[in-house]
């Protein structure tokens, strides 16, 4: 099967625009502007068929309840489904990975338990192949790597701390990343993650020197109005876990003037 890099949406009710809500226990800061979260009405689906739904996350976006009331993502995927197909009351979607909330990106579910077990080892495997785009500033001093660090998270921070040595409850993570390009300020850098470690990427960035733009928390000097992060799940491939076919999804990224210069440059270089 070919890359899909599409957008999809249902019908209903639609909620508006949010400022900063949750902000105590998912935002470093609130924002500044107003978020538009994932709804039924507006959901970025990506692919779709009878086991498994791709959509687009937009940064914002709570992939799982967090116990305050505001409808995760999850939630809204299966509103979609069970609006699409007319299901009588609540359509099963499994959650198979996660992406931070103020991160945008590819995100995939589960639509029936055997693709959500089949899906959850294979991650577990390491049998998904994951692609990120970030924007960081500066740009590393060297411009392709392999990185094998040590993480140990921070419960109470919410925030994972690299080590070079392994030690107490440090666990191993594992990437590779490139230097796409360059603007005045910043850096475009495509990330290959191994592992699936709490925020490796962002934890990993700034262990290298180069901190993710608006990530105020590993280190970036400011945050963005938004909130966000510039960090993009760009591309997820992988083996269907009931058709045995490859999958390919790519997900835009959010409309932003850096985004729109990293779009270019992948383009360019195809």
């Amino acid at each position: 099967m070919g890359a899909w890099d599409g957008q999809g949406g249902g019908s209903g009710p639609d909620r508006g625009p949010d400022l900063g809500r949750g902000v105590n226990h998912q935002f470093v800061k609130p924002p500044k502007v107003a978020l538009v979260h994932s709804t039924r009405k507006n959901l970025q689906v990506l692919y779709e068929d009878n086991h498994i739904i791709a959509v687009n996350k937009r940064f914002g976006d709570v992939v799982q309840g967090n116990g305050d009331g505001e409808a995760s993502l999850c939630e809204v995927v299966a509103d979609f489904v069970a609006h699409k197909y007319n299901k009588p009351g609540k359509a099963y979607i499994g959650t198979v990975h996660r992406l931070d909330r103020p991160v945008s990106g590819v995100i995939l579910y589960a639509r029936t338990t055997k693709a959500s077990k089949r899906l959850s080892t294979m991650f577990r495997h390491r049998e998904v192949q994951k692609t990120y785009w970030a924007v960081v500033r500066p740009a590393p001093e060297v411009p392709e790597g392999h990185v094998i660090n040590f993480l140990e998270k921070n419960d109470k921070l919410n925030k994972s701390f690299a080590y070079d040595r392994p030690g107490g409850e440090r666990k191993e993570c594992e990437l590779m990343y490139e230097v796409r390009g360059q603007s005045d300020h910043y850096a475009f850098v495509e990330v290959y993650p191994k592992s699936g470690r709490h925020h490796q990427i962002r934890a990993t960035m700034a262990q290298l020197g180069c901190p993710i733009k608006g990530d105020v928390k590993y280190g970036a000097k400011r945050t963005n109005d938004n909130a966000s992060i510039h960090l993009h799940a760009r591309r997820i491939d992988f083996i269907h876990p009931v058709k045995r076919e490859t999958v390919s999804i790519i997900a835009p990224p959010p409309d932003d003037v850096l985004w729109d210069a990293f779009v270019a440059l992948d383009r360019g270089m195809r």
